[in-house]
């Protein structure tokens, strides 16, 4: 199993120099590869393998008046980025011929200078020399804000500029699959069914539930007063670069606060469960309409994903129910599908059974999600 380990990294004025030198170097040689690849498609002929363009884009370029400074940045970042337009055009293909589980992607698309610049080099271009720094071959050595020790030996790093202009580094470690495993609970109560939303952002058993803090939404009004602070400004002032820092500090400080939520409340989760049931939301369907600002704010992909890799390296049990079973409509006390359905319904948070059971919206279908959870467990069909 690969984990990454992010830190931050504060590096000296030559030292940023060169990071700009090497974030420009990488992008070239990104876009000089995407564009001799659609050359090929557009003239017919098959594309040019990652050697090839390794030969031709770094190799003789360096020798070329127009391509000469990507001598002056390791060529190890430069080589890597050509494997990853490599891996990104070899995802294009499995996708379309549907070897490739998940959504389709598209395309490499041409890099711009705007957004995260990164660059990544593996073990040839970096060491660490224990003296708490961090060498890459032609920046030097790296301060480093160390926040908790790497488990092994990193297999590469990739070095990132954010458009707030803050450094971090990003660490690939392979860990054992059990480094990380909890002692199981005893207690035999210990599971929950998690039923997602946006009035609350979870409801879990017992009528807990988890309040939906909407980070966008809180942080809105600055953005919009920042976003049209940008708007007036002219473009290539000085003033323009001010004020486009603002706006990109305040996205940023949304998904700091947002991925720092996440991860607490999936570690309180995990921590105080032994078995977990969530429904397999199709949350790319769900981001569409009224209520897609509200979606996109909630975050359930991001908490969904973090929530089974959580769960996998900590030993926890992590069902998924699948997204066509009625847990709303379900009545928990007769079953009976009585409840509220459709768009007219989404508004109705409490309703009677004709049994007689009054049920709040959320609860109910936590019990459902949970009593659903157990039985393909026992069937030995559940997708953990």
């Amino acid at each position: 199993m690969h984990l990454r380990y992010r830190f931050r990294v504060y590096p000296t004025a030559p030292q940023r120099v060169m990071l700009a030198r090497t974030f420009g170097c990488v992008r070239t040689v990104w876009n000089d590869a995407v564009a001799a690849r659609k050359a090929a498609h557009a003239e017919g002929l098959p594309y040019p393998s990652t050697a090839v363009l390794d030969k031709a884009l770094i190799t003789e370029a360096k020798h070329r008046a127009e391509r000469s400074w990507l001598a002056e940045v390791s060529t190890v970042p430069l080589q890597q980025t050509l494997r990853d337009c490599h891996a990104a055009y070899r995802s294009f293909f499995d996708s379309i011929a549907g070897r490739r589980a998940g959504p389709r992607v598209g395309p490499p698309r041409f890099k711009r200078r705007a957004g995260v610049q990164s660059a990544r080099f593996t073990r040839r271009g970096f060491a660490l020399p224990g003296d708490g720094r961090l060498y890459l071959a032609k920046i030097g050595h790296l301060r480093v804000a160390w926040s908790r020790e790497l488990p092994s030996d990193p297999s590469s790093v990739t070095v990132l500029l954010t458009p707030t202009g803050k450094y971090f580094v990003s660490f690939v470690v392979a860990v054992d699959e059990g480094a990380e495993l909890l002692e199981p609970l005893a207690d035999p109560d210990a599971e929950t069914g998690v039923d997602l939303g946006l009035k609350d952002f979870a409801a879990l058993r017992g009528g807990r539930v988890i309040e939906n803090p909407r980070f966008f939404r809180r942080m809105e009004r600055r953005l919009r007063k920042a976003q049209r602070a940008l708007s007036r400004k002219s473009k290539g002032s000085a003033n323009r670069a001010k004020a486009r820092l603002r706006v990109a500090k305040v996205h940023e400080k949304i998904r700091h606060t947002r991925l720092d939520w996440v991860d607490k409340q999936v570690a309180a989760l995990v921590s105080e469960n032994q078995a977990l049931y969530v429904e397999d939301l199709h949350v790319k369907g769900l981001v569409r309409g009224r209520s897609a600002k509200s979606m996109h704010d909630a975050a359930f992909g991001m908490f969904l994903s973090r929530l089974e890799s959580k769960a996998a390296r900590t030993g926890r049990t992590l069902v998924r129910i699948d997204r066509f079973f009625p847990s709303t409509r379900l009545c928990s006390a007769c079953g009976a599908l009585s409840g509220p359905q459709g768009l007219p319904g989404l508004g109705i948070r409490a309703w009677e059974c004709g049994c007689g059971a009054v049920h709040d919206r959320d609860a109910n279908a936590e019990i459902n999600i949970r009593r659903e959870g157990r039985r393909l467990v026992a069937a030995g069909r559940a997708d953990m």
